[in-house]
């Protein structure tokens, strides 16, 4: 169950770093992730209030969406943490999104009240590529920065 719940933590994390994805276009539906070294995942961004909603879930090796571990965050894109919750149960996480211009957010993410880790986020001109910068070095100095891509479905 130990590795599970890591497994899970490890997800989230990875899931949070594209959290700063949503900014002035906001760039509504549904984003698949590039192949990469963390799990296949989906990223769902819908309007919510003043901000937006986003549904992170697993991707089975048929593409399709798991349903466990799906995780949500509701935020403002104002900077202020929210907490993100995992099968609707709050995970002990925040992230704090945001906007900076109209193509670019930075997200800064906390586990438990700590500092874990920054992502920056770049929206392409088109609206249908995502780059994500994360940097979890605070963290865990050996895993440093990662980049990773998100394309919309």
């Amino acid at each position: 169950m130990e590795g599970r719940h890591e497994a899970y933590i490890a997800m989230v994390l990875c899931l949070l770093t594209v959290a700063s994805a949503a900014w002035a276009q906001l760039p509504v539906g549904t984003w698949i992730k590039r192949p990469s070294a963390t799990p296949p995942m989906m990223m769902i961004i819908e309007p919510a209030g003043p901000g937006i909603k986003i549904t992170y879930r697993m991707l089975g090796p048929d593409g399709k969406a798991m349903n466990q571990a799906v995780v949500t965050v509701v935020t403002a894109l104002d900077g202020k943490e929210a907490p993100m919750m995992i099968d609707g149960k709050d995970s002990g996480q925040t992230m704090a999104t945001l906007r900076t211009d109209a193509n670019h957010a930075t997200t800064i993410i906390k586990m438990q009240g700590k500092d874990f880790g920054k992502s920056t986020t770049e929206l392409s001109a088109d609206g249908k590529t995502m780059k994500v910068e994360n940097d979890f070095s605070v963290a865990n100095p050996s895993v440093g920065k990662q980049i990773e891509y998100w394309d919309k479905k």
